[in-house]
């Protein structure tokens, strides 16, 4: 632990005609030395970054945990909003065993799944199919009820490349101006699946794909169901726009939102190897997997657990 902060804060500065801002985010000293005096029962947390991301060591994953295990899990999942481990060589069963053991899990409509077990999403890019996950996004955003967390389990990766970035959306939303954050307070966005997953279909096939699954209404803050912390909840990927708005607005507004998952010092970086697993907050972070190994083969599986209506 740092000591206690004294005098006058440094301040950030802009300089410019391009609205380029640097300096120190002050704003983050809280929440990282809280992280950093976490401790858990049965397993030790390496902080990865500033307010996001903690590797955990000494947990078996592919074993059958005991009850109180898995509440710390949580507990450290909630404090870290993503937590990684090394060395998990899970069969798709245990991989959906220990998902299964923090909620119900939803099946994807969208992405192929794993033969065996249909709670998991395979994830195969090769020469002929490319990565197209690197924009920041939170998971299936465009269901009336989004997922809470997702397991992630690397099957394959390349030697180089297929990294993949989380970024604090509590971080995103507590670094807005107090301008900023009362004109946001009460609006609400529109989520749909056709920017992303409606380009693999054809007219009738989406046509049948909007019925089952039409647009839905979110707040732009959302508050957390289980740490009441309020959170920024738009992505460029399945936000479509915000209610009561012209479209240029719009627009406007939501790139000035979602830019601020771009914030370096808002997230963290994990490096995969094969047998790592992430498993991310879906409510609390965004997340983009970089797409920087073709003609490599890259294989991921997840499993997502289902969550709670934002509010």
């Amino acid at each position: 632990m740092s000591e206690p902060l004294t005098g006058v804060m440094p301040k950030r500065i802009r300089f410019g005609s391009r609205g380029t801002v640097v300096g120190p985010m002050t704003q983050l000293a809280e929440e990282r030395e809280r992280l950093a005096g976490l401790h858990y029962e049965g397993f030790s947390v390496s902080q990865l970054g500033a307010t996001i991301g903690g590797v955990i060591d000494g947990v078996d994953i592919t074993s059958d945990l005991p009850d109180a295990t898995i509440a710390e899990l949580r507990r450290c999942l909630l404090d870290f909003k993503v937590i990684f481990f090394r060395d998990q060589p899970l069969t798709a069963e245990r991989h959906v065993a220990f998902a299964r053991r923090f909620g119900d899990l939803e099946v994807h409509p969208f992405i192929p799944s794993n033969t065996s077990q249909p709670e998991l999403v395979r994830f195969e890019k090769e020469a002929t199919i490319g990565g197209f996950e690197n924009g920041w996004h939170s998971d299936v955003s465009w269901r009336a009820v989004p997922s809470a967390a997702a397991v992630l389990h690397a099957v394959e990766v390349p030697d180089i490349g297929g990294d993949t970035s989380f970024s604090d959306m509590y971080a995103a939303y507590d670094g807005l101006p107090t301008s900023v954050k009362e004109r946001i307070e009460n609006l609400v966005a529109v989520h749909d699946f056709s920017r992303v997953f409606g380009l693999s279909l054809d007219d009738d096939a989406r046509a049948e794909m909007q019925v089952k699954f039409p647009t839905v209404e979110h707040p732009v803050v959302r508050t957390h169901g289980e740490t009441g912390r309020r959170l920024l909840y738009v992505n460029r990927f399945f936000t479509l726009r915000i209610l009561g708005m012209s479209e240029t607005e719009s627009d406007e507004l939501m790139d000035l939102l979602c830019r601020q998952a771009e914030t370096a010092e808002y997230q963290c970086r994990f490096q995969w190897k094969q047998d790592s697993v992430a498993f991310w907050d879906n409510r609390a972070v965004q997340h983009l997997a970089l797409s920087d190994y073709w003609p490599q083969r890259r294989i991921m599986e997840r499993a997502s657990i289902i969550g709670e209506i934002p509010v």
